[in-house]
């Protein structure tokens, strides 16, 4: 098949040895700098095992479609970059890589988070090695916040309206980069956990809390901002690289993200011009910023498993991943990575905050139900436009979801 993708090769000095691998990894949350980032880590590893590797890079937005057909085609990769939300619908394909795990020099070292959201499959085996934590917390721009008049950043959802509002009166400025366009279900679920105060996706009777009253409320708190002018008219259909283009050009003032963001945002704007505080917190004192994550798997169908493994634990070592945390913006995953000097700034701080205080309990989407990949990046992106624009109500919204969690949750359930 045509593939809609990047593709680069990547030959190690002694491929041409016998017995040498050839391999392709996928790439999926792709942009030019994390695959030259990518691609150094890669060569390190072909060169001193004489294996080569072929990166295919897919555009983000239309990963999921193009990866999907990939797979149905029977255009299957050796190692992928896999999403914490694809886990589970590819989960059964993937090597297991707990025999080699467990003899990994650096197993030990891991966080406990890391091999738990690793081993997040329906039999519960370590089916990939997350590579780092994606934690959603609040982007401020000091210098808008001043010219409205603002001390510092909102505590509350509250405070939040009130200095979007303020920042909005500002000529030619909004106060919040809406991520109406793919990938924008982690706003929409923190908003409704927040104002329903409650981290569950699901009550004791596994239906969809979606729907229940404060989740509503949450959802409407979104179409409100953008129906009242708090955040840009085309934000409807913004992404990643709109909302931190909007945050970094000065088009807003706030911008919630993880710390991927840090890396476009500190090149275009001065580290004093802006900071990153917690997400604000809902009615009752808590707020539950969404964490996710990525990392790197291998398909059971590849000619190379042991090789797969070798690329694999090379992108998933201490040094490797410290390179990797710092390049494309994550929470890394071996203990101690944290005291890096890197980290100790005032723009990782709303994140540390996070994960340190009680007040704010972080939260993982429900990737374990099969379909949610689809749900996030097709039901809930139709759907969540719809609302914004007018043509359904956050009612109707919060409904059609809570139809399709709760039918998806059955299904998991049923399957345990």
């Amino acid at each position: 098949m045509r593939r809609l993708a990047l593709t680069t090769a990547l030959t190690g000095a002694i491929a041409g040895t016998a017995g040498a691998a050839d391999l392709r990894l996928v790439e999926v949350i792709t942009s030019p700098e994390r695959t030259a980032v990518l691609e150094e880590m890669t060569q390190a590893w072909a060169e001193e095992t004489g294996n080569t590797v072929e990166i295919v890079s897919l555009p983000w937005g239309q990963a999921f479609e193009i990866f999907a057909t990939m797979i149905a085609g029977g255009d299957i990769p050796d190692v992928v970059e896999m999403p914490d939300r694809w886990l589970s619908l590819y989960g059964e394909r993937l090597m297991d890589l707990g025999p080699y795990f467990e003899e990994w020099e650096h197993a030990d070292s891991l966080t406990q988070t890391t091999v738990d959201m690793g081993s997040n499959t329906a039999d519960g085996s370590l089916r990939e090695i997350p590579y780092g934590f994606y934690l959603r917390a609040m982007f401020y721009n000091k210098d808008l916040l001043e010219q409205a008049g603002i001390d510092g950043p909102p505590e509350t959802l509250e405070e939040f309206r009130d200095a979007s509002a303020a920042v909005s009166e500002l000529d030619g400025k909004s106060g919040y980069c809406l991520r109406g366009g793919p990938g924008g279900l982690n706003g929409w679920m923190m908003m409704a956990a927040t104002m329903n105060g409650s981290p569950a996706f699901f009550d004791e009777d596994g239906q969809s809390t979606i729907n229940q009253p404060g989740s509503v409320e949450g959802l409407q708190y979104l179409i409100d901002l953008y129906q009242d002018g708090l955040a840009p008219r085309d934000s409807v259909s913004w992404g990643f690289n709109e909302i931190v283009a909007g945050f970094y050009s000065g088009t807003c003032a706030f911008l919630d993200q993880d710390p991927d963001a840090l890396i476009a945002v500190s090149e275009r704007m001065d580290a004093d011009s802006f900071a990153v505080a917690p997400m604000p917190k809902g009615p009752d004192g808590m707020a539950f910023p969404t964490i996710g994550y990525a990392g790197w798997a291998a398909f059971s169908s590849t000619d190379a498993p042991d090789e797969a493994w070798s690329l694999i634990a090379h992108l998933s070592s201490p040094e490797q991943n410290q390179i990797w945390a710092q390049r494309v913006g994550i929470i890394p995953i071996h203990e101690g990575a944290e005291q890096d000097p890197y980290f100790q700034s005032e723009q990782f701080a709303g994140w540390f905050t996070e994960l340190n205080d009680p007040a704010y309990e972080p939260i993982a989407m429900p990737t374990y139900l099969e379909q949610f990949g689809y749900f996030a990046d097709s039901i809930a992106l139709e759907t969540s436009q719809q609302a914004l624009l007018g043509e359904i109500t956050a009612q109707e919204l919060a409904d059609q979801w809570a139809e399709f969690l709760t039918a998806e949750y059955a299904r998991w359930q049923d399957a345990r």
